[in-house]
């Protein structure tokens, strides 16, 4: 004795015209017709072309996050870090030099990031500087020492002077390096908004 199969449950046909309700003979059919899927080719011709644009864009991005080196996360990390300091000191002058101009100021590091990579994100190691002074000036190291210290007190200073054990970040860590600091860069641009 078998069973016979149950019949299909009604769909409603999707051409806005007919809507008629028709028994679907094949998985996913959504008209009643191929008159019906001929009168609505063009809106899903354009649902279709869009869904393998974003598709496609999205297993670009994923290639594109796929082959990234250590030394392109280290650039984005580094990049998200640079924008909080200098969002972080808005208010504050030039670290060295002590102006507030119109033009463009860097994340100047005091110790630089070639002759201690292990602060490179540290904030207190890295405050709002004139190009100027970072560029053309190589830091000017003197007067950043002394507004620094002023700033941040003598024993932090010689903190950053210090000993600092040798550091190499994971693709991992500078991931989250980068999550942590456009976090906090988008906080402080909500605080002052």
């Amino acid at each position: 004795m078998s069973i016979a199969p149950k019949p299909p449950r009604l769909k409603k046909c999707k051409n806005p015209a007919c809507g008629v309700s028709f028994p679907p003979h094949r998985l996913g059919q959504a008209v009643c017709s191929p008159v019906c899927g001929l009168a609505i080719k063009d809106v899903n011709q354009e649902k279709a072309r869009k869904a393998i644009a974003d598709l496609g864009r999205r297993e670009i991005r994923a290639a594109r996050e796929r082959i990234k080196t250590r030394s392109d996360h280290t650039k984005e990390a580094q990049a998200a870090f640079n924008e909080w300091v200098r969002l972080r000191d808005a208010v504050l002058p030039c670290i060295s030099c002590g102006r507030h101009h119109q033009g463009k100021y860097d994340a100047g590091h005091y110790r630089t990031v070639g002759s201690n990579p292990a602060l490179r994100f540290e904030p207190l190691n890295c405050h709002k500087q004139c190009v100027p002074c970072n560029q053309h000036k190589s830091g000017d190291i003197v007067n950043y020492r002394i507004n620094l210290v002023q700033r941040i007190s003598a024993e932090k200073v010689a903190w950053i002077e210090g000993p600092h054990e040798p550091r190499r970040y994971t693709i991992e860590e500078l991931k989250a390096i980068k999550a942590e600091y456009r976090a906090k860069t988008r906080e402080l641009k909500r605080a002052q908004a």
